[in-house]
């Protein structure tokens, strides 16, 4: 039967991919749980140790050795316990912990006194954990063994959501690939081998097609512990998958020796990444781009078509928002004020639809980068328009005018400035 035994633990762990600790953690709390149906009380803290070669249990009821309270104390202590809980109730809130902690308490399951404790241990002191060792009278009825069961079935669960848990937790913040399950009105279920993710209808991409069966990269937005268990929510939306997947497709972002100052997107249609190295030996345009835009072509396959500008990171404001307007030619930029970001700059006429973007886009994302406020103007003209005069959700009149002129941009895989 032990041989039998064994067989069905390691066959438990192989299934359920539960390490051997825990398997037998949750069979010695399921025995707990079954003594005290059958020969126990609710005042014994119960501790059992199981040998699964001989099937054999050894039990103690393990007590924390505390000082002396007169009977009277306690039942004082208990009686001005009852006033202030009713007192508070009747002012409409909870007692807290902190009101109680004037009187003395004694927890019967888990504490043994000083004076009793020392009829199992002479030299019994306060704050000594004490293992009471007792007999196991006979072999465990039909209801102590159901209870033992569900208890099993109980801790099997919890044990499996938890390593589940703590697997795709250190996904959170990074890259992960998974398979459509299937798609529930506007949410997509996503197989991610040990766990189901949920890609949210806020964190998806108009111009993805999510089809079952098919496989996807997601970025892993949270992991959090719900009453049903891990809860993994994904997205394709978030400037992390941007910054993530080029950690992934660039090694010299990877290893450090180039750095992404800052990220904005547009999901779907366009992105704007900042680079910088200290190396002056490290081209970060030409690392990102790769030999005949092969490394820069990856990543945009990932992301299903959606452009990418590959932009210098400069310390000084007024380059890097002349960088960050790529792919529009930049006259000048002038600082109105440092303090609150403000900046206008200044553009060709022929260049002017260009760097505002269709819908205002382009704008829109270089002040996102720069976390600058930007006002393009036009040379000689009488157009101008600032980034905060237009948004993704809701563009301005003068916003959809501009839109109407933009010209065609260029057809390149990715903008470079």
């Amino acid at each position: 039967m032990s041989s039998e035994i064994s067989k069905a633990i390691q066959a438990l762990c192989a299934e359920k991919n539960l390490s051997l600790e825990v398997v037998m953690e949750t069979i010695e709390t399921a025995l707990s749980a079954a003594y005290r149906k059958d020969f126990g009380n609710k005042q014994q803290n119960i501790k059992v140790k199981f040998d699964p070669e001989t099937a054999g249990i050894k039990v103690w009821d393990v007590k924390t050795v505390v000082e002396d309270i007169e009977e009277e104390t306690l039942e004082a202590a208990q009686e001005e316990l009852t006033v202030r809980r009713e007192k508070a109730r009747a002012e409409g809130r909870e007692l807290t912990e902190e009101e109680t902690e004037d009187l003395p308490r004694f927890n019967p399951k888990t504490e043994i006194m000083q004076t009793p404790a020392k009829e199992f241990k002479k030299k019994a002191k306060i704050g000594d954990v004490l293992e009471i060792s007792l007999e196991v009278p006979g072999e465990f009825g039909r209801m102590a063994a159901q209870t033992a069961k569900q208890v099993i079935i109980q801790k099997i669960r919890e044990a499996e959501r938890n390593m589940v848990f703590d697997d795709y937790k250190d996904y959170e913040g990074k890259i992960i690939v998974g398979t459509i399950q299937r798609v529930e009105g506007r949410k997509v279920l996503v197989d991610l081998g040990r766990g189901t993710g949920l890609l949210p209808s806020d964190q998806q991409v108009s111009r993805d097609h999510y089809r079952p069966g098919s496989r996807m990269k997601f970025y892993v937005a949270s992991v959090t512990m719900s009453i049903r268990g891990p809860e993994i929510i994904l997205s394709r939306s978030d400037i992390g998958m941007v910054r993530e997947i080029f950690k992934q497709e660039i090694p010299e972002i990877s290893d450090g020796a180039i750095l992404i100052k800052g990220v904005a997107r547009d999901a779907g249609a366009r992105s704007k990444i900042s680079v910088y190295t200290e190396d002056s030996s490290v081209d970060p345009i030409g690392s990102c781009i790769g030999q005949r835009g092969g490394r820069i072509n990856t990543i945009i396959e990932e992301l299903n078509g959606e452009k990418i500008d590959v932009i210098r990171y400069s310390e000084d404001p007024a380059e890097y928002i002349a960088h960050a307007l790529s792919p529009a030619k930049i006259s000048r930029v002038e600082i109105i004020s440092q303090e609150e970001q403000n900046a206008e700059v200044y553009v060709p006429a022929d260049q002017f639809s260009l760097a505002i973007g269709r819908g205002g886009q382009n704008v829109r994302l270089a002040s996102q980068l720069t976390d600058w406020k930007i006002k393009v103007i036009e040379e000689g003209g009488s157009k101008e328009i600032s980034s905060e005069d237009v948004s993704e959700e809701n563009p301005g009149e003068e916003e959809l005018a501009v839109a109407d002129e933009v010209k065609e941009e260029p057809k390149e895989s990715a903008e470079i400035k």
